[in-house]
C-alpha cells in the first residue's frame, strides 16, 4: 500500500522558505541521528542526557535560534516553529529543552536583562555549554501567577531570595536559573533575577515517577535565603508584563510544536495500517481505518496552516497574546485527539514502546496543560470576544 503524505495533500510548499525548508531538514536528520535511536529507552528510564544533547543541538544553532546577537542564529519565527515541530516529532521533551533554553531562559535575559547579563550568559547558553531554566509556576500559583509566593527582599544592597517553584524544565542541571518573585510594590512588584544554581540556598530535587515528559528532567526549585548581588534582577521589566511575555514566546513553539507529535503519531498509524494484515486485507483498506486517517489529516493540515499563518505574522511583527492562545488551544487539543485515534489503529502494539504514539500522547498531556491550560486560553479567547474577564 503507497500513498500520499498527509501534508502533501494541502501543497504547503509555497508557504515555506527554501532557508526554513534546509532548517526543519537539518533538525530532522538531528533528530534521526541523536534522539530517535535513543528517545524510547530515555522514556522508559525516566531520563534525559540533557547537557550532551544540549551541546549537540547549539553545534547546529537551535539554542536560542530566534533571538540576534550572542551567537545565536537570528533565524524567522517560522524557522523556529518548524524547528520544534521537529524536534517534538522525535519527543516533546526534547522540544521542551529547547523550548525552556531559548525562548524563556535565555529570552528573557535577551529581552529584559542588561548588557553584563547578556555577555554572562547569552553567548554559552547558544552553544549548550550552560543549560538555563525558568522559575515561574509554584506549587500553589499556576494559573494564576500573580498569587506567587516566592518573595525578593532588599538587605543592604542584596536582594534574597525565599520561596520555591514547581514543574520546572531543565531545574536540576541548569547553571542558571531566572526567578520570578514578589518584591513588593516598591521595587515594581514581580520582578526577574538571574540566579547561578550554584549559590548557596538554592537546590533543585528532580521530580520523580511522571507518567508524561519522562524523557525530560523536571524539577522543584528551593530558594533558601539566596542572597544575590543588586545587578542580579533584570532591569528591563517589572510586574507580570516580563514572565507572561516570555511565555507568549514559548507558547509560540508550542503552536508548531504539538503538530511535531501528531504528525508523527500519523505517519505511525499509516506505516502499520499498510503493514498489518486483518481477515485477508491491509487495515488501511477498511473504510473504518480510512475515515479515521482522513479525519486527522484534515486536522493536522488545518493545524499546520494556522501555525504557518501565525509564523507569518510573528515574523511581521504583528501576532498578539490572543492570537498565540488560538494557536495554543487549536493545536495541542487536536494534536491529542489525533495521537489517541492513531493509538485504536494500532491496537494493543499502540501502547508500547516500540511505537511512538502512545508516548507522544502521554506527552501531549503535559503540553495540553504548561504554558496556559486549555481553560486558561478559552478564557483569553473568550475576554477579546465579549471584553469581559472571566478570571476573576
Amino acid at each position: 500500500m503507497t500513498g500520499t503524505h498527509p501534508l502533501d495533500l494541502f501543497d504547503l510548499d509555497d508557504l515555506v522558505g527554501d532557508e526554513e525548508r534546509a532548517i526543519q531538514q537539518t533538525v530532522r536528520e538531528v533528530m534521526d541521528a541523536q534522539v530517535r535511536p535513543h528517545v524510547a529507552q530515555w522514556y522508559d528510564e525516566a531520563s534525559l542526557p540533557v547537557r550532551e544533547l544540549a551541546v549537540e543541538l547549539g553545534k547546529v544553532g537551535l539554542l536560542g535560534m530566534h533571538l540576534t546577537g550572542y551567537g545565536c542564529a537570528g533565524t524567522s519565527a517560522t524557522a523556529y516553529g518548524l524547528a520544534c515541530l521537529e524536534l517534538e516529532a522525535a519527543d516533546a521533551g526534547v522540544r521542551s529543552l529547547v523550548s525552556v533554553q531559548g525562548s524563556l531562559a535565555m529570552y528573557a535575559i535577551w529581552q529584559h536583562g542588561s548588557d553584563e547579563q547578556k555577555d554572562a550568559w547569552l553567548p554559552r547558553m547558544a552553544t549548550g555549554e550552560a543549560i538555563g531554566c525558568f522559575g515561574l509556576t509554584e506549587p500553589d500559583a499556576g494559573s494564576d501567577p500573580a498569587s506567587m509566593r516566592t518573595r525578593a527582599r532588599l538587605d543592604g544592597t542584596d536582594w534574597v531570595l525565599n520561596g520555591s517553584k514547581m514543574w520546572i524544565t531543565n531545574g536540576s542541571v541548569a547553571d542558571v536559573a531566572v526567578v520570578w518573585a514578589q518584591a513588593g510594590p516598591e521595587h515594581g512588584g514581580i520582578r526577574g533575577f538571574v540566579v547561578p544554581t550554584d549559590t548557596d540556598g538554592f537546590s533543585a530535587p528532580e521530580i520523580k515517577r511522571k507518567l508524561s515528559l519522562r524523557a525530560s528532567v523536571t524539577s522543584e526549585l528551593v530558594l533558601d535565603d539566596v542572597r544575590l548581588p543588586a545587578d542580579a534582577v533584570l532591569p528591563e521589566v517589572t510586574g507580570l508584563r516580563g514572565p507572561l511575555s516570555c511565555l507568549t514566546e514559548a507558547r509560540f513553539g508550542i503552536i508548531f510544536g504539538s503538530l511535531g507529535s501528531a504528525r508523527d503519531s500519523l505517519e505511525t498509524a499509516l506505516r502499520y495500517a499498510a503493514e498489518r494484515d486483518i481477515f485477508g486485507r491491509s487495515l488501511g483498506s477498511f473504510q473504518l481505518t480510512q475515515a479515521k486517517l482522513a479525519d486527522m489529516t484534515l486536522e493536522l493540515g488545518k493545524g499546520m496552516l494556522l501555525a504557518l499563518h501565525l509564523g507569518r505574522l510573528k515574523d511581521a511583527g504583528r501576532i498578539t497574546p490572543t492570537q498565540v492562545s488560538l494557536g495554543k488551544l487549536n493545536n495541542v487539543r487536536e494534536s491529542i485527539a489525533i495521537a489517541r485515534e492513531c493509538r485504536t489503529i494500532l491496537g494493543a502494539a499502540g501502547i508500547t514502546l516500540e511505537h511512538p504514539v502512545m508516548r507522544h500522547a502521554n506527552n501531549l498531556e503535559s503540553v495540553l496543560t504548561y504554558e496556559g491550560t486549555s481553560e486558561v486560553h478559552q478564557l483569553v479567547i473568550g475576554q477579546a470576544l465579549t471584553g469581559e474577564s472571566a478570571f476573576r
